[in-house]
């Protein structure tokens, strides 16, 4: 994964320059307000207008992303610090600096907002959680960097703060040269529309492997916002090894990403562990009402499923390799992108006839059902999704490896199943399900199952697997093409599917809703907590806190003293986002926020306790200046990076970056709020009035995180959309029940 990984670093440099303006501004706003003489609203308001900025361009990332695609608006995001940063440098008064405030505020905004986007969209869902982290660490470098430089500059006889603050645009064009000439396009921006190329070689240079069609398969299954999604159970064989069904029922055929791929399930009645999990937990639920069952849900993959946490290599179906027929296919392998369709004559739904054989191109299988007369099933050779042929779609023990087309990461796996009805009037039609496939983590369950079906003795272990099932409609599933054509289910390109842009409606559908509360809340909590209030002032709330005194027999002054303190800070924050990456993916997301949290609930309110007993001036300012470390490093371990994550993974494709920018535009919101009044209250309140209400806060979203926030480590992006939607649904039939 080193070429994910590097795309990733050179995508968080965005975040390396907004952690650069954060601590600069903090040092340098010290010399604004003496040359320029400048009120308390208006120092207020030269450290906000950035964040003016933010939230200005924010309101338009978001729809403006999924026109154009990450990458520009990186770019744009690039030129925007760079020429802010020349601007800064000239100001001559106080009005130009806060324009140049403004066009930083539009790169900071544009780099916080489309970042974890970008990172999220091109990681393997195993390591997507530490990728993520990087913006965190990044900024945090960058913060160190700058107060080092701050607090040289400060030992000059004039500091100049146009020249800490114009240092900007130097790695503004190491930026600008990396988004240009290196990061690609997000390949699953590129499947939304209908760029399906481009997305197959972006996705193996990232991947560094030629076979990716099994993610492939994925990203276009992404494309779907709603829909009803079931939680079923199989027992999963090679072909051929079940007996005769009896019924329609006893058997189902399974495809998978390639052609040639299938393999024999039977269905396991009312005995889906996920099922039961989630059943159970509504339950318990609804004697607690605040509990979201999205959380039980969640929370019942990770527990009973505990290969999904974060390791590179999942156990994912461990001996599928010998479950699959290894027959080759025959038809002709042309990869299916928008420029090779251009066939305004062809339609996207076959007749009856048709078979993959004759398919032109085979990313899509379009086997269907005639509604005028009875069809049989597909043919067992037949797969929906397949971009190459001749390969096992799951080989041995690397089934489930994160980005390999054995699985789509996470220990799941994509399959479809053909399902058929009788109508009205009596004549049979059918369309395909999508299936995301998950082995069950109790192998000792997997043998009496089996033999309670099949009656009789089976085979060697490990021959057949039990599996849980998301079950739900196939993406390129369009109903209209049912009304205009006698055949079904109807299929349609990606590119057609995105061509109207943002779906607002899709904002009402249940689990982008829940999507949407957790992202906003969340996102809310984080800023009240002061994390960007503190960051901003730092320097004035070490100098109140009597930091000087540490530092007196070095014959420093005050100034210079708090710059150093915050130096010092931001070093010892690298240590700890170290370890947040490591946990990410293993711990996962919602146990760092509900460990790290009371940490610092206990460092603000030993602070505000502190404040009111007289220990001396050593000891005050120490323990102080500890209490201020502590919650710096113990919030970039988990509040600081997981928002972000969050609302970069809990979204569907389609409107993920419109909804990100509403979560986003909430943050600046708050941001623009704690850091505006910051100033005001620290001479009212004073610093134990601000860290109490911090603490409030904190203990707010504690409970909040507790009762309704999910752990998504290690699932494909689309797997944890589908949980959303089934999420959602169980809560509102429990409420109604």
């Amino acid at each position: 994964m080193k070429e994910a990984a590097l795309v990733a670093i050179a995508a968080a440099i965005g975040n390396f320059l907004q952690g650069w303006d954060n601590a600069c501004i903090a040092g340098a706003i010290v010399y604004i307000v003496d040359e320029l003489d400048l009120e308390t609203t208006v120092e207020g308001l030269v450290v906000a207008m950035s964040l003016i900025g933010a939230t200005i361009i924010t309101t338009f990332s978001g729809p403006i992303s999924d026109w154009v695609g990450r990458r520009p608006m990186l770019i744009m995001s690039s030129l925007f610090y760079f020429v802010s940063g020349l601007v800064m440098l000239w100001s001559p008064n106080v009005y130009v600096l806060l324009a140049a405030r403004l066009l930083d505020g539009f790169g900071i905004g544009l780099a916080v907002t489309l970042v974890p986007i970008y990172i999220s969209e091109t990681a393997p869902a195993d390591i997507r959680g530490s990728l993520n982290t990087l913006p965190q660490f990044t900024g945090s470098t960058a913060m160190f960097l700058s107060y080092c430089m701050i607090f040289g500059m400060s030992l000059m006889s004039s500091p100049s703060w146009r020249v800490m603050l114009g240092v900007l645009s130097i790695p503004s064009l190491l930026y600008l040269a990396l988004a240009v000439f290196y990061l690609p396009e997000s390949p699953r921006w590129l499947v939304s529309k209908g760029r399906m190329l481009e997305a197959k070689q972006v996705l193996q240079k990232l991947r560094g492997r030629e076979d990716v069609s099994g993610e492939m398969a994925l990203l276009v299954e992404g494309l779907a916002v709603g829909g009803e999604t079931s939680i079923e159970e199989y027992i999963i064989g090679p072909g051929g090894e079940f007996e005769e069904p009896t019924t329609d029922k006893d058997q189902i055929k399974l495809y998978g990403t390639e052609a040639g791929r299938s393999w024999v399930a039977k269905p396991v009645t009312g005995q889906s562990s996920l099922g039961l999990v989630s059943r159970q937990g509504t339950m318990v639920n609804q004697s607690m009402s605040l509990m979201d069952p999205l959380v039980t849900l969640f929370g019942s993959v990770h527990e009973k499923f505990p290969e999904t946490t974060g390791s590179m290599r999942s156990t994912m179906f461990p001996n599928f390799g010998s479950m699959f027929s290894t027959a080759e296919p025959q038809g002709k392998n042309e990869d299916w992108d928008e420029e090779s369709l251009q066939r305004e004559g062809e339609g996207y739904a076959s007749d009856g006839g048709a078979s993959d054989d004759d398919l032109q191109n085979p990313l899509i299988s379009r086997q269907t059902t005639s509604l005028e007369k009875d069809m049989p099933p597909p043919p067992s050779h037949g797969s929906i999704l397949n971009m190459r042929r001749g390969s096992s779609i799951l080989q041995g023990g690397n089934a489930g490896e994160a980005g390999g087309s054995t699985g789509i990461g996470g220990g799941w796996q994509l399959a479809w199943k053909w399902s058929e009805k009788e109508g009205e009037d009596g004549k049979k039609e059918g369309g395909f399900k999508r299936i995301y496939l998950h082995q069950e983590g109790v192998p000792g369950s997997r043998r009496g199952s089996i033999l309670s079906i099949t009656g009789g003795d089976v085979g060697a272990e490990g021959e057949f697997i039990q599996a849980s099932a998301l079950v739900s409609q196939p993406a390129l599933y369009s109903k209209d093409l049912i009304d205009q054509h006698a055949v079904g289910p109807a299929m349609v390109h990606p590119s057609e599917t995105a061509s109207k842009g943002p779906i607002w409606a899709a904002l009402l559908d249940p689990g982008v809703k829940r999507a949407l509360i957790v992202g906003i809340a969340i996102q809310m909590l984080q800023q009240f907590s002061g994390i960007n209030g503190v960051l901003y002032y730092t320097p004035q709330i070490l100098e109140e806190a009597g930091v000087e005194v540490l530092l007196s027999s070095l014959g420093l002054g005050t100034e210079s003293s708090s710059f150093l303190i915050s130096a010092l800070t931001t070093l010892l924050m690298l240590p700890a986002i170290g370890v947040a990456m490591k946990l990410m993916d293993i711990s996962g997301r919602r146990t760092l926020l509900l460990t790290t949290i009371p940490v610092l609930i206990a460092s603000l309110v030993i602070f505000v306790i502190a404040s009111f007993i007289d220990l001396g001036t050593v000891p005050d300012a120490i323990i102080s200046t500890i209490c201020v470390v502590l919650y710096f490093c113990t919030f970039v371990m988990g509040y600081g990076p997981v928002p972000n994550i969050l609302c970069a993974e809990i979204f569907p494709t389609r409107v993920r970056g419109l909804c990100i920018a509403i979560c986003a535009l909430v943050f600046w919101i708050c941001d623009i709020i704690v850091t505006y009044t910051l100033p005001v209250l620290l001479t009212s309140i004073g610093l134990e009035g601000i860290f109490s209400i911090y603490a409030v806060v904190c203990i707010i979203s504690w409970v909040f995180i507790y009762l309704k926030v999910p752990e998504t480590k290690g699932m494909p992006l689309e797997v944890i959309t589908e949980f959303f939607a089934v999420g959602a649904r169980q809560g509102a039939a429990s409420k109604s029940e």
